[in-house]
């Protein structure tokens, strides 16, 4: 089904619903899909937080890192598990 023929039925489905709540959610549900549409939060961090996520990837691809195992071990020794 087309995007045409997909909106011709959305829109036929809805004038056929009477309950109030029905519609308030696919309101609330379109609103969402609407608002968030090409929203990605990468874009609204700082170039900082950037630089940090970027040298965490390049940390783990080299691996650069402590595997949660050896921290869970340690954790647990400290607290007397």
């Amino acid at each position: 089904m087309g995007t045409v023929e997909l909106k011709t039925s959305l829109h036929q489905l809805i004038e056929g619903v009477t309950d109030n709540s029905v519609l308030e959610a696919v309101y609330t549900l379109l609103s969402k899909a609407t608002n968030n549409a090409g929203d990605d939060w990468y874009n609204s961090l700082s170039d900082e937080e950037k630089a940090a996520i970027d040298r965490g990837l390049n940390d783990a691809d080299n691996k650069r890192f402590v595997p949660y195992s050896d921290v869970k071990a340690k954790s647990d020794k400290l607290l007397g598990r």
